[in-house]
């Protein structure tokens, strides 16, 4: 069965400290270096998501955006 334009399905095993290798495949795509800082979010009912770079940084701009007449 060919995956629909845009998804992918990977595996990673989990290793003995509670690591785990994202595929290369997936760091390509993703745009994922050496270094890199990664948002997991959990839900016990639905899993493990890791949101694209970038996908909240709208929203901390948002959050931190000193507004006129805020005090420094």
């Amino acid at each position: 069965m060919k995956a629909p334009k845009g998804l992918y399905a990977w595996t990673a095993t989990v290793g003995e400290k509670g690591q785990i290798v994202i595929p290369k495949q997936a760091r390509e795509i993703f745009g994922i270096k050496p270094g890199d800082t990664l948002l997991l979010l959990g839900d016990e009912k639905r899993g493990i998501a890791i949101p694209p770079r970038g996908a909240f940084a709208e929203l901390f701009s948002t959050v931190f955006e000193e507004k006129e007449g805020d005090a420094q």
